[in-house]
């Protein structure tokens, strides 16, 4: 089976019968393997929120999320973060990396923590690391690197596990227009050469132009979708502003 991720008329309604929002109202789309997919819209469109129903932040009112098969809207309590640390990697704004721990403590605590044999651990470090050019930094602490190397140490630390589907929401919104390029590249990289499956929510133009397809949300449903194809990525940017243009959510930012 290709699909990583499959939503079928997912619906997430928040509020009473007589204030409710239709964050999510009826999304129905897929993910094949080894895709890079971009969701935008405007403020309150239903990407983040979304993004939290596939992640099992938050549960849908109604409808199916499948990842490799599983329809994980029905999964139980108990097995949500079993789920969630088997199955998803997460890239975050800030990198989320602790001070008081190396880089290489860092990419390998998820997996110390499921009890994960140390020699594989270390083998898993060391591929990693090398594809992602850290090995000569394992040993240093995130305080001691640069902002480049905290983030090739966030992208390890969410493929170290072989994860389905890597999640990034707005992961470019909290840094300058160097670093913001500089991670969308690593991205890239881990979608091309390390073949990672990534989702990411995102306002802006310039980083969905590194994807090769987006989805355009708008009052909770998905409103347009275009693929960059043959397109060059100055010409996909292009056609992602044209489309936001269209839906009032113009990003004029060009980098």
């Amino acid at each position: 089976m290709n699909e990583v991720l499959k939503l079928e008329h997912v619906k997430k309604y928040y509020g009473s019968k007589k204030m409710i929002t239709k964050a999510c109202n009826g999304i129905s789309f897929d993910v094949k393997k080894k895709e890079f997919v971009a969701i935008m819209g405007a403020s309150g469109s239903g990407k983040t929120t979304l993004l939290n129903c596939i992640s099992t932040i938050d549960q849908v009112t109604s409808g199916h999320i499948y990842v490799d098969g599983e329809d994980i809207t029905e999964l139980k309590e108990k097995d949500l973060s079993h789920f969630r640390a088997n199955k998803l990697g997460f890239v975050f704004q800030d990198f989320n990396l602790l001070d008081t721990l190396t880089i290489e403590e860092n990419i390998s605590l998820s997996l110390i923590i499921r009890g994960v044999d140390p020699s594989l651990i270390e083998k898993e470090i060391e591929k990693i690391s090398k594809k992602l050019g850290i090995v000569d930094i394992l040993k240093k602490f995130p305080y001691e690197v640069s902002g480049g190397q905290k983030q090739r140490c966030a992208c390890a630390r969410a493929l170290i596990h072989h994860p389905s589907l890597i999640l990034a929401d707005e992961p470019t919104g909290a840094l300058d227009s160097k670093s913001a390029r500089m991670l969308l590249e690593i991205m890239k990289e881990m979608n091309e050469e390390l073949e990672a499956t990534i989702l990411m929510v995102t306002h802006d133009a310039f980083s969905a132009s590194f994807c090769e397809r987006v989805l355009f949300l708008k009052d909770g449903r998905i409103y347009n979708e275009i693929r960059k194809a043959d397109k060059t990525r100055k010409q996909f940017f292009d056609e992602i502003l044209d489309v936001l243009t269209i839906l009032g959510g113009d990003d004029s930012r060009v980098k």
